[in-house]
């Protein structure tokens, strides 16, 4: 329940996301996969999908919640937030993210039940209907120390994937390309042609 009565629900690997009379109202279903009692922080809100986001909102930007949440060990639990101010332009961008069935990237900050271990993760928060959201976790951010992945390895990770999906869209655009003009070439040029490519790239893809 939200500071105006007003109730969600979000079942396990869902979230509840409404853009009412102005206010953005939004809650995440959790799951605490580790030893000791997760506290919920501060959270961020973006429009748009995670990999827009290189790394995560400065710590600075985070708003502080106003309801202790905690989540108990190897059990599950919830996230609320909503985002009221007229003015604030985070709202603005959520609300209309909502409005046309866009994607939404929600970071929470939390830590042990005596303040350490800080962990930022993030979370895709994915349109699959009029009411219904899937949630995805796609990244950890570890405040107080390395972690498993340092972030120089992560951002490599991040930066070779987006190549490769750079490289596979320039190559797709090439063979519609090539397809495209085939009609208005010697029918033996063209068929030549695509012979080329399937030697490239036999899978057609």
């Amino acid at each position: 329940m939200f500071l105006e009565g007003h109730w969600v629900g979000a079942a396990g690997g869902r979230a509840a996301v409404e853009h009412i009379d102005g206010i953005v109202y939004l809650a995440i279903s959790l799951r605490n996969v580790g030893s000791g009692i997760a506290v919920c922080q501060g959270w961020a809100v973006r429009p748009g999908a995670a990999r827009n986001y290189p790394t995560h909102v400065p710590l600075e930007e985070f708003r502080l919640q106003s309801r202790d949440l905690y989540v108990p060990a190897g059990d599950i639990g919830m996230w609320q937030g909503a985002l009221r101010h007229p003015d604030d332009p985070i709202r603005a961008d959520v609300s209309h993210a909502i409005d046309t069935s866009q994607p939404i990237t929600v970071e929470l900050l939390y830590s042990d039940q005596v303040g350490n271990q800080r962990t930022i993760s993030r979370f895709g928060l994915t349109p699959a209907n009029d009411s219904t959201w899937i949630v995805s976790l796609n990244r950890h951010w570890y405040l107080d120390w390395e972690g498993p992945r340092p972030e120089s390895l992560t951002l490599a990770a991040t930066h070779a994937v987006l190549r490769d999906q750079e490289a596979a869209a320039e190559r797709r655009a090439a063979v519609e390309s090539e397809r495209g003009g085939g009609d208005s070439r010697d029918p033996r040029h063209a068929e030549s042609g695509r012979s080329e490519f399937q030697q490239v790239d036999p899978t057609g893809t």
